[in-house]
């Protein structure tokens, strides 16, 4: 079971010092805090970090209590940075223990959403040794008969 957005916000409030348990945070707060929160990983989706966070389709949309779907190893990066970002909002100071955490936790995800793009050997490679068909006299490796045309978040369509 994954974590909610409620719980995150709350979380990262906890991060910069403002427990919900000493503090009462008001819902404007909350709400606001939720929205950034969206922003966040609305913009470490753009960048390539896709974790299953359910991105609402305006601010207003935003459910706290929507469960997140995110795994396990993003939950301290999502709140150290969220804490990051709501800390001055709340004339708050963030340690530099949480920067460290956040700055080492984004880093993780980036590079583990880092793939290397595929592409298919040039016209001009020479085929090695074992690369030579029979049928074919030509020293090249051939271009793919049916090359895939379509990105990592393209749609493959079979028509």
């Amino acid at each position: 079971m994954s974590y909610s957005k409620r719980q995150f916000v709350e979380a990262a409030f906890e991060e910069i010092g403002l427990a919900s348990y000493v503090f009462d945070l008001q819902p404007e707060q909350i709400d606001s805090a939720c929205r950034r929160l969206d922003t966040m990983m609305e913009q470490w989706n753009a960048v390539g970090i896709r974790l299953g966070y359910p991105a609402p389709g305006s601010p207003e949309a935003t459910d706290l209590n929507a469960e997140t779907a995110v795994p396990d190893a993003a939950n301290e990066p999502i709140i150290t940075n969220l804490a990051m970002r709501i800390a001055p909002s709340v004339g708050k100071a963030v340690s530099a223990e949480t920067k460290a955490t956040a700055n080492y936790g984004y880093k993780t995800l980036l590079a583990r959403a880092a793939m290397p793009p595929e592409m298919q050997f040039p016209r001009t490679l020479p085929a090695g040794a074992g690369n030579k068909p029979w049928t074919y006299d030509d020293p090249f490796v051939r271009a793919p008969i049916d090359p895939i045309l379509t990105g990592d978040d393209g749609v493959l369509d079979f028509n």
